[in-house]
């Protein structure tokens, strides 16, 4: 009987030592879950000022300020917003033209390759829908 005891407790303590710890959640990951939970409105020709850039290798993401030109529903050109309050022009080599034809679907673009695996995506935070309002919690019954 101690045999078997000690048997499941050493199995349950190396148990412990396989689980993986959560990943921690990158700044991409953590937009694209509040435009999932809130949906986005729709994104309107025109050139927007106030949009992020992420980038993405693996599962190390960078997110920046910057500016987007959209024609037609797709995006144009993209630019980052440097410290000095200027923009320059997002400039790289794309894998199979996936800069060509970008639709913005809930407020954030399709994913753009480039030939060194970065992915690329368009967000527009001020398109967030806002939260949702709960239902009022009714009181409590009392003695009075």
């Amino acid at each position: 009987m101690k045999k078997i005891i000690l048997f499941g407790s050493i199995l349950l303590s190396l148990n412990g030592f396989g689980q993986e710890s959560p990943q921690e959640l990158n700044c991409y990951n953590k937009w694209a879950a509040k435009f999932e939970e809130r949906g986005a409105e729709d994104v309107k020709d025109g050139i927007y000022t106030d949009v992020i850039i992420s980038t993405r290798e693996g599962a190390k993401a960078t997110c920046n300020n910057g500016k987007v030109e959209v024609v037609n529903g797709v995006i144009v050109k993209i630019y980052l917003l440097l410290d000095d309050g200027n923009y320059e022009e997002l400039k790289r080599s794309w894998k199979n033209n996936s800069n060509m034809n970008v639709k913005i679907i809930n407020g954030i673009s399709g994913n753009m390759l480039t030939t060194y695996n970065q992915l690329i995506n368009v967000l527009w935070p001020k398109k967030i829908k806002p939260k949702k309002a709960k239902a009022s919690v009714a009181a409590e019954p009392t003695d009075d």
